[in-house]
């Protein structure tokens, strides 16, 4: 049977306009990824169906799912050591996942505490076992990344956790963290920005919505002989083994992610890999950092430069007031999403991978403009 419709523009690529999306996710998608997903999303691999459309145990989504874990193995160079799984309920069910498994009555783990999201992590651990606060960056408001020399570590760690970068404050590790335990890390707003070193860790997990694809899938990337001590007695749906035992499909999985997740790796692949990423986002967010450092004290930022994100750049102006006025105006020129977290007020441009230069040109322009007219 063969469908059709006298709707031309069901067939043609939307020619609407598209502003600069400063967003901390969901965030800006390739648009080579995203015209690619308006043709499969009526018809894949000339199978006559949609990939929205399509059985999870299928061969078409069977080799959609193939490719993304090829391509992620490829792109971040991830052995036969560790699965690449991908799951559902975001990096907030990693919070509890991770100390089900791995954490026990005989056991504490190390958590480094540098922000809103490894706080929350803390709190569903301590839910869970015992729980070392390694490294307490409340204390100086989140405004950097721990020293090594920082960090009160716990001899026997089940594991130390930390995010790798932080996007309501703008600070990101530059590296991981030296610590005497497997190391865990949520990063969900930096995987696939730089080289990533896998080897170090144990389990590396990101919530797809920010660097990767549409909300709705996780990428957990975990070590095979760590994954194996896991703890008995978890529900299914909570049990890593029961999940790599399956290849991700214990249960229907969010298929449509992980295709455009799929898409996003062969993109990156496309680039260049990971070091012509970490080229262009030191380019990219340099551009808005350079508009902060030379505004004569204007622009305030919120990180201490040894410890700025390259994904999350944040800053304010010199009151409430013309932080809200920028924001207003900036939406004047085509850009949004630069309202900084409630949490920490004043301005926040997150520029991840798919996010254009020209953005950042343009971002920092209308601030220097702006610091002109009202310093």
């Amino acid at each position: 049977m063969t469908t059709t419709t006298t709707n031309a523009t069901t067939r043609t690529k939307s020619l609407a306009k598209r502003i600069f999306n400063f967003s901390a996710g969901p965030a800006t998608l390739p648009e080579e990824v995203l015209h690619q997903a308006q043709q499969d999303v009526w018809n894949i691999a000339d199978s006559g169906i949609g990939i929205l459309e399509h059985s999870h145990r299928g061969k078409v989504f069977t080799r959609v799912l193939e490719e993304a874990e090829a391509d992620c193995r490829a792109i971040a160079g991830i052995g036969d050591d560790y699965h690449v799984l991908f799951l559902q309920g975001g990096a907030s069910l990693q919070f509890a996942m991770v100390p089900m498994s791995f954490l026990s009555s005989r056991r504490t783990a190390d958590y480094l505490d540098t922000g809103s999201w490894s706080n929350k992590a803390i709190e569903e651990a301590r839910l869970l076992g015992d729980v070392n606060v390694a490294f307490d960056g409340s204390k100086t408001s989140y405004d950097h990344i721990p020293a090594d020399d920082e960090l009160n570590l716990t001899d026997g760690a089940g594991y130390s956790y930390y995010c790798a970068n932080n996007t309501i404050y703008g600070t990101e590790f530059s590296r991981p963290p030296a610590t005497n335990s497997p190391l865990v890390c949520d990063a969900s707003s930096d995987i696939f920005s730089r080289p990533l070193e896998v080897s170090q860790h144990a389990i590396i997990f990101a919530g797809a919505q920010k660097n990767l694809g549409p909300a709705g899938c996780t990428l957990v990337i975990i070590r095979k002989d760590y994954m194996a001590g896991a703890n008995d007695g978890l529900p299914s749906m909570l049990d890593y083994r029961r999940h790599a035992d399956k290849g991700s499909r214990l249960n229907t999985p969010p298929a449509f992610g992980i295709y455009v997740v799929g898409q996003v790796f062969k993109w990156i692949l496309r680039q260049g890999g990971l070091a012509e990423m970490a080229i262009r986002n030191r380019e990219k967010a340099g551009i808005i950092y350079t508009a902060i450092d030379s505004s004569s004290g204007f622009y305030q930022p919120v990180a201490r430069p040894d410890s700025r994100s390259m994904m999350n750049i944040t800053f304010r102006t010199p009151s409430d007031e013309l932080d809200r006025k920028f924001i207003e105006e900036a939406q004047q020129h085509d850009m949004d999403g630069l309202k900084g977290h409630r949490s920490v007020g004043g301005l926040r441009a997150s520029v991840y991978n798919a996010f254009p230069k020209a953005g950042c040109e343009a971002l920092a322009s209308l601030m220097g403009d702006f610091a002109t007219r009202h310093g």
